[in-house]
């Protein structure tokens, strides 16, 4: 067996594979026995006419497609293995000889890991960020505990303002009938927050608990229920009671029963410690970003488009996985989003294309910088793995197959890689 490698233009190759006679001949057998219980041949018991006399009735080509599909799996896995090509699609594949007695030959057109050219990816020029807390970020952080924290009192002796909570029972007209869903009992809705359609909200501001009104709005012409989209209706509600948010105050007494402080100084203090925190680590991100970005622009590299669709396919398919441990299966999400499964794709394949130009680059740098994985830092990510996953680093260890260990070593270069070049930037 051989393979002969043809680069193409934007990315592809073309591997032209030879498989002996002997082989194909072997694959002919296998594929006669798969498929003789199914021919019928007159004299013969189903599934034991010969070889030789079900060709010579239906032809020698009878089993040519079944023999194909069962040796080019193998034999494409076997070439590439054994050689420097590395394939990031799926192949299309075209026989090119099959014939019974001669070699079988077939090609195999695929998106191969393109050759990176570093341009320039040390002392990196970017803009440095700011990471200074200030009072006011503190204050915001402590202004959404107080809201957290916040009671609702009955109001008595006024009538209804923006932002108060009003009890409600309504029942909604459409040419003087109600209409289903449009009945409601002991309804509670923050007046300001928009959660009713049209100004129905303003309309019931001035109201005082107990009073009967009349609310006249009109459904938006891109309403759910079609039969009342562009409608006036007419709602009677009863305002049952009328709530105000009463916030506490912003002092010793909040910062005891939100946290394990007895000083609001000290609450402050923590605040503001965790705010740099999450500011810094927010920065990090946001410089190796910029680091590789720029990098990425220096480089040069040709990415096969069949490379960019089968990592947009695994990134919709992580996606799926991730809304199905929510409960929520993808196709349920496209009927509530009114996507598909291609409009996704198309959404997702410009962050494809930077993740695959991210890690091109930087395995890139890994191999300019001869970065490697220790024994130690690859049992530390197992250990990290494993945890993730509930299991113990030994046993998952054993189960960790030489493909697998490759790429956690890879990974570990990748990560060498980043932080090299976000430690040689410069930053302005």
């Amino acid at each position: 067996m051989s393979m002969q490698v043809e680069k193409l233009e934007k990315g592809m190759a073309k591997l032209t594979i030879e498989v002996s006679a002997e082989r194909f001949n072997e694959a002919m057998k296998a594929a006669y026995k798969k498929s003789v219980g199914k021919i019928n041949v007159p004299g013969f018991r189903k599934g034991k006419a010969p070889m030789a006399i079900i060709e010579k009735m239906y032809g020698s080509d009878v089993f040519y497609e079944d023999a194909a599909n069962i040796i080019i799996p193998d034999a494409y896995e076997e070439e590439v293995s054994a050689s420097d090509v590395e394939p990031v699609a799926r192949p299309g594949i075209d026989v090119v000889q099959i014939e019974k007695g001669k070699s079988f030959i077939f090609t195999a057109t695929v998106a191969i890991k393109p050759e990176v050219e570093l341009g320039k990816y040390t002392g990196i020029e970017v803009e440095k960020a700011d990471s200074e807390v200030s009072d006011d970020e503190i204050m915001q952080e402590l202004k959404s505990e107080q809201e957290k924290n916040a009671s609702m009192e009955t109001v008595e002796d006024r009538a209804a303002q923006l932002d108060d909570t009003v009890t409600i029972d309504f029942e909604g007209f459409v040419d003087g009938e109600a209409f289903e869903g449009g009945k409601g009992t002991d309804y509670p809705l923050v007046l300001g927050s928009h959660s009713f359609i049209d100004t129905f909200e303003d309309q019931l501001v001035g109201r005082n608990t107990g009073e009967e009104t009349e609310v006249n709005v009109t459904f938006p012409e891109d309403y759910q229920a079609k039969e009342l989209a562009g409608k006036p209706a007419v709602f009677k509600v009863t305002v049952k009671k009328i709530e105000k948010k009463v916030l506490p105050e912003i002092d010793d007494e909040l910062a005891q029963d939100v946290s394990e402080f007895d000083t609001l100084d000290e609450y402050k203090a923590d605040i503001k410690a965790k705010l740099l925190e999450k500011k810094e680590k927010e920065n990090k991100a946001k410089k190796e970003d910029a680091v590789i970005e720029q990098i990425i622009e220096g480089a040069k590299m040709e990415i096969a488009d069949d490379m960019v669709t089968a990592q947009t396919e695994n990134m919709l398919r992580e996606f799926a996985q991730n809304i199905q441990m929510q409960g929520i299966s993808i196709e349920q999400y496209m009927q509530f989003t009114g996507n598909t499964a291609q409009g996704m794709m198309e959404q997702m394949r410009p962050q494809a294309l930077k993740r695959i130009q991210s890690r091109l680059v930087l395995e890139a740098v890994a191999a300019a910088e001869k970065l490697e994985a220790s024994d130690g830092e690859v049992d530390e990510k197992i250990e990290q793995i494993a945890k993730a996953y509930g299991m113990e680093a030994d046993k998952l260890k054993e189960t960790i197959g030489e493909k697998e260990m490759e790429q956690i070593k890879e990974d570990i270069k990748v990560e060498k890689a980043v932080e090299f070049v976000t430690d040689s930037a410069v930053e302005k």
